[in-house]
């Protein structure tokens, strides 16, 4: 007994021994990791401090006590933190006279070079921006966000959702003007919701999930399953085969006005090789199409799927 208490208190005394050593590299090495960034920029000597920044823009110096990349003084403090590690080395700005063209200023830059910078530190949460549709536009992170000049309380963007997302999507925001529609403009609901744009692996930037329909499931849970009987399309194609995402003039944001013509686009006589259980023999529904009779929903109440009915009758 007493040698196994022992062996237990030599365990213990190297777990806490070697949990130091981990914490104790882990703290040098994101100040190794901040250092490497200031020494890309430039030598330790060539920074100035924010203190000097401040002394000639103080209106931007002062605003920035409440800005998010004030953290990075405080967090890290050292040369390169706050203005300068976005600016730049100020040293030759400072020795210069405030010659504008020895510092880094973000509207003489290209969008690459923008971005390249703002990634220096924001690469490991958006990973995938330089291959996103907006980088391939020319978008930069300062085409949305304002570091001095936000509007915004969240993620310094130059104005809210969806108003920063209509300055260049113009082409969307009738769609959430139609009698149905999401409601994006209401407030009740974001463009950032449903799609990243720092850009994913998914058309339209829209947020990757390894179901795409969680997208929409995530708020329409009654039509998430697993079901019983699946309605096939809804896991193939999605849930964008037959709903318009933004808006419709038709009721549950459907692509056409007519339920049964939406059908008849899979279950109808030109498909009856490929849907042999969807379809009559003849070719069709087994009863007349014509619009005084009921729609397909009437009796196919459960279409997203079903734990009861196969033909989703229930």
């Amino acid at each position: 007994m007493r040698r196994m208490l022992v062996f237990l208190g030599i365990v213990l005394l190297m777990t806490g021994l070697s949990g130091t050593g981990l914490a104790q590299r882990a703290g040098n090495g994101q100040q190794s990791t901040l250092n490497s960034k200031a020494t890309a920029q430039g030598n330790s000597t060539d920074y100035v401090g924010s203190e000097t920044c401040a002394g000639c823009h103080a209106e931007v110096a002062d605003k920035l006590a409440s800005n998010p990349h004030a953290n990075i003084a405080t967090e890290h403090s050292g040369p390169g933190a706050a203005c300068e590690s976005c600016h730049g080395p100020g040293k030759e700005h400072v020795d210069g006279g405030g010659d504008v063209t020895k510092i880094r200023r973000f509207d003489k830059l290209t969008s690459d070079q923008v971005n390249t910078t703002c990634l220096t530190c924001h690469a490991g949460k958006h990973a995938n921006f330089e291959q996103s549709k907006h980088a391939e536009a020319g978008v930069s992170c300062t085409s949305c966000h304002s570091v001095h000049h936000s509007t915004t309380t969240a993620n310094l963007l130059k104005f809210d959702q969806p108003k920063l997302c209509f300055t260049c999507h113009s082409n969307v925001k009738p769609q959430f003007n139609m009698p149905f529609h999401h409601q994006v403009i209401e407030g009740l609901m974001k463009c950032s919701d449903c799609h990243d744009p720092h850009g994913t692996f998914q058309n339209k930037q829209l947020l990757a999930t390894a179901d795409q329909n969680a997208i929409c499931t995530k708020c329409h849970t009654d039509t998430a399953g697993p079901f019983v009987y699946e309605h096939p399309v809804v896991k193939t194609r999605g849930c964008l085969s037959c709903h318009s995402p933004h808006g419709s003039p038709n009721p549950r944001l459907l692509r056409v006005s007519n339920v049964n013509t939406l059908c008849l686009q899979c279950h109808s006589a030109v498909n009856l090789t490929k849907f042999p259980n969807s379809v009559s023999e003849q070719g069709g529904p087994v009863h007349n199409q014509a619009l005084q009779y009921v729609s397909c929903t009437t009796c196919h109440t459960q279409i997203h799927g079903s734990n009861a009915a196969y033909n989703f009758f229930r």
